[in-house]
């Protein structure tokens, strides 16, 4: 059945050896069905959530003649803050202001690929007008990307895999994200917080900062469950990256969010993106084939996959993760795409008006099909009926 809830998973189960075995046969089942869980007792304290949770919601409140200073189109790093509405998802606006941070990484080379502009130092806001952001959220990315790393090898041991069999796909010095993200309760963008999407990587993890509801995630039957807030837990959302990797077999699902509404004041969330090396070729792991059945019978029970989304990882159609992940913030941030990758902006655009041509033209050839014979011209053309 397609799933009506979204599951709680102890993290600290997965600690001894009296209960491994459930906690890797609970995780498999949301691997595989649902895509989406929350985890309690990952091993970070309340006071630093909390802690996280202040400063993001602080930064909102700067003068916005800082909060511009640090602007993502600053960089060509796609770090900084973002303007409310500036950010495109499923080829809308999305009605929220964020902040993009990072775990540090020096400038690219020239020799370096492009992709590597990625990978770059942070834009941080001044530390006379918040003393303690900087280091609350660098041991926060650290915390996190110990957790992400971690909760890989048990991903890995509920598919029956070696607990190291992610280890290739990861830097030494791997890169992780961080969004700090305000959804305001009212103005012309109201409904679309963020637009319906799939993640990228392999796992991200949503620290929801307030008290309100919003996000939402598509089961196969196309209904929008909630993920209300759950005081110390993380919602754990599984990437394309993953799905990609296991030819399958874990499901990245389609989630959304949707704005407060007036008067109840702003959303704030604070998501962490496990990321992946940006040299990574994606290829199908060695899925034990009984894993893969149990995959394959849930897409047959429920008629099949659900997909509103556009899947980043296209077989055949970039040579690396980076390349991937580099067109896909262009696509969503084009006033960074305009400032440092015109000539990438431009194929992305002639792109999208070739997709909706074919779209266009798919949508005439149905209205035709369904068309009178006293509406269909001798070369079998439609005429336009007034």
């Amino acid at each position: 059945m397609a799933f009506t809830e979204i599951p709680i998973l102890d993290l600290s189960e997965s600690g001894s050896e009296d209960t491994k075995p459930q906690f890797l046969e609970k995780l498999r089942d949301a691997l595989l069905n649902v895509g989406f869980l929350y985890i309690k007792d990952a091993g970070i304290d309340q006071d630093l959530y909390d802690r996280v949770c202040e400063e993001g919601i602080r930064f909102f409140d700067l003068p916005d003649e800082e909060k511009l200073r640090i602007e993502m189109k600053n960089k060509a790093s796609f770090l900084g803050y973002s303007r409310l509405g500036n950010e495109i998802t499923a080829q809308q606006a999305d009605w929220r202001e964020q902040l993009d941070l990072s775990t540090p990484h020096p400038l690219r080379k020239e020799s370096d690929p492009l992709y590597y502009n990625l990978l770059s130092p942070n834009q941080w806001p001044k530390e006379e007008l918040l003393p303690a952001f900087k280091t609350t959220f660098e041991q926060y990315m650290r915390q996190m990307s110990d957790v992400s790393m971690y909760f890989m090898t048990l991903i890995a041991e509920s598919l029956e895999l070696p607990a190291n069999a992610f280890e290739s796909f990861f830097d030494k010095d791997q890169q992780h994200k961080l969004k700090i993200v305000k959804y305001p309760d009212s103005g012309d963008g109201v409904g679309q917080g963020v637009g319906p999407h799939k993640d990228s990587m392999l796992t991200s993890y949503l620290l929801q900062a307030s008290h309100h509801k919003g996000l939402q995630a598509q089961n196969m039957k196309g209904e929008w469950i909630d993920c209300p807030p759950i005081r110390g837990t993380l919602v754990v959302a599984i990437g394309q990256g993953l799905e990609a990797l296991t030819g399958g077999v874990c499901a990245s699902t389609t989630h959304r969010v949707i704005s407060p509404a007036g008067g109840e004041g702003a959303r704030f969330s604070i998501p962490f993106f496990q990321g992946v090396s940006y040299d990574a070729k994606f290829e199908s792991m060695d899925v034990p084939d009984h894993v893969r059945a149990l995959r394959k019978d849930i897409l047959e029970r429920e008629g099949g996959r659900r997909d509103d989304v556009e899947f980043t990882f296209v077989k055949g159609r970039w040579n690396h993760l980076g390349e991937a992940t580099l067109m896909n913030r262009i696509k969503s941030h084009p006033d960074v795409g305009e400032r440092w990758y015109p000539q990438q902006l431009k194929q992305i655009r002639r792109q999208q008006s070739e997709e909706a041509a074919a779209k266009q033209r798919s949508s005439i050839s149905d209205v035709s099909d369904a068309a009178t014979p006293s509406l269909v011209g001798q070369q079998g053309q439609p005429i336009e009926a007034h």
